[in-house]
């Protein structure tokens, strides 16, 4: 017999039954691979409305049955997609044994397990996959070691020396994020789908003039100086926006902090690189306002096939004066902005955008304008952030947020621009945005689970 496990029984998932396949879909084979155990797990979608490579997150706690694996031991595939044909002989020459051999009952994907917390074992089993409007999807995860599968980086992420300072990098193909400052974002944008952040931080490439190596390298797309930039954090002390790279002591003629003892300092890892997440941790520690003290930690995540990240922060210390804090989080206001368009939870920013290093004081770097560059903000609806425009230090977009006992909240940022080869106007830039934010407040949800045995 049967026996799935749905919706809030989920944290009861050990008490799964087998059942023989007389009663359930054809067995997968990839080659002389021919695996008798499985997982079948479904993913609902709670949206009506149809969504291409959405990231999906299934954490350890709701695949007990999973939990104490090599990674090599697992098969991720999906029944319903299109079998891979036998390899050429050509591509088997390249790629060796590990190549993919010819697939029947289903489509084998990419996936990763992701270790988070750093103590060797996993902690989510991250994939993107394809989900209609309201669907309820069946995949199967098969047991059996097995070395086959190449998977591609689609993301990518690194800490680099980068212009004689420690600069963090994520990207996707399309779009990458990048800490010049340690806390506000630059952004940079492709023209073709392309990793391409180990060539600026290796070859330490201006993002300005890196096209000129590659045409499909993009550009940088953001000014940040002493503002927002693509995305940056702050508290609110009472009606003063506080920021890390602006306290008492800080060098504000040059945008960054004083020394490390004496001010705000940072610390970077990677979390995770790819193939189809990549994360960065950021650090912010020895944080005084000059009314109160804290220390942040942001992991910051690129996602295969977006143009968004998102990010999660907590606040290990959480110190304000008498007169209370809340958290902030903003955009910059595009210089020149000539579209806006903003909802109560999220803000987009577009304009023509000259493509020039702001440090170009002499003009060496002259590049044709393009139509426009843009920039968004979501915070979840649910943490009732209250939007703001700040004048201050170049125009931003901030969205407060009431502080919450856990002391951590979420947010998303995405970026795009004329010359890609997705989201190419202002308007499918904010309809992307809006489509974004609605997967951001409703994420794929596992809704059953079911292990099973071939007799």
């Amino acid at each position: 017999m049967a026996g799935w496990v749905y919706g809030a029984a989920l944290a009861g998932l050990a008490a799964t039954f087998a059942t023989s396949a007389a009663a359930q879909d054809a067995w997968y084979v990839q080659g002389d691979f021919a695996p008798r155990e499985r997982v079948a797990v479904v993913i609902a979608n709670d949206l009506e409305e149809d969504r291409p490579g959405v990231p999906v997150v299934v954490r350890r706690d709701q695949l007990p049955m999973l939990a104490d694996i090599q990674e090599l031991t697992v098969t991720l595939v999906d029944p319903a997609g299109t079998p891979r044909p036998e390899p050429s002989p050509e591509l088997l020459a390249r790629q060796g044994p590990h190549e993919r051999r010819g697939e029947t009952n289903g489509r084998a994907l990419d996936y990763q397990f992701d270790d988070l917390d750093r103590d060797g074992i996993w902690d989510e089993l991250f994939f993107v996959v394809d989900l209609k409007a309201g669907e309820r999807k069946t995949l199967h995860l098969y047991r059996g070691f097995q070395q086959r599968g190449w998977n591609p980086h689609r993301t990518h992420a690194a800490i680099g020396s980068y212009m004689r300072h420690t600069v963090p990098f994520w990207e996707s193909e399309t779009v990458g994020w990048k800490l010049w400052f340690p806390t506000d974002i630059d952004l940079y944008a492709k023209r073709k789908p392309v990793l391409m952040s180990n060539r600026l931080y290796m070859g330490n490439l201006d993002g300005y003039g890196v096209g000129a190596e590659n045409p499909d390298y993009g550009a940088d797309i953001m000014s940040v100086d002493d503002s927002f930039g693509g995305g940056g954090i702050g508290v609110y002390e009472g009606d003063t926006l506080a920021r890390p790279r602006f306290t008492p002591k800080a060098d504000l003629e040059h945008r960054f902090n004083a020394g490390q003892q004496s001010d705000t300092r940072y610390s970077f890892d990677v979390l995770v690189n790819g193939p189809l997440r990549s994360m960065v941790r950021v650090r912010t520690m020895n944080w005084n306002t000059g009314q109160g003290r804290y220390e942040v930690e942001q992991i910051y995540t690129a996602y295969a096939g977006q143009n968004y990240s998102t990010a999660q922060v907590r606040f290990p210390v959480w110190e304000p004066g008498p007169q209370g804090a809340d958290f902030a989080v903003g955009v910059r206001k595009r210089p020149g902005q000539d579209f806006e368009r903003r909802e109560e939870n999220w803000v987009v920013t577009t304009a023509p955008e000259a493509l020039r290093n702001p440090d170009d004081v002499e003009g060496l770097q002259q590049q044709a304008p393009i139509l426009y560059a843009g920039t968004a903000l979501i915070v979840p609806e649910a943490d009732r952030p209250d939007y703001l425009f700040v004048e201050a230090r170049g125009g931003n977009h901030v969205f407060r947020v009431p502080a919450r006992t856990d002391r951590t909240y979420r947010y998303m940022l995405a970026a795009g621009w004329s010359e890609g080869e997705v989201l190419k106007t202002p308007q499918a830039f904010a309809d992307y945005v809006a489509a974004s934010a609605r997967s951001f407040a409703s994420p794929p949800r596992l809704d059953a689970v079911r292990e099973e045995a071939k007799e």
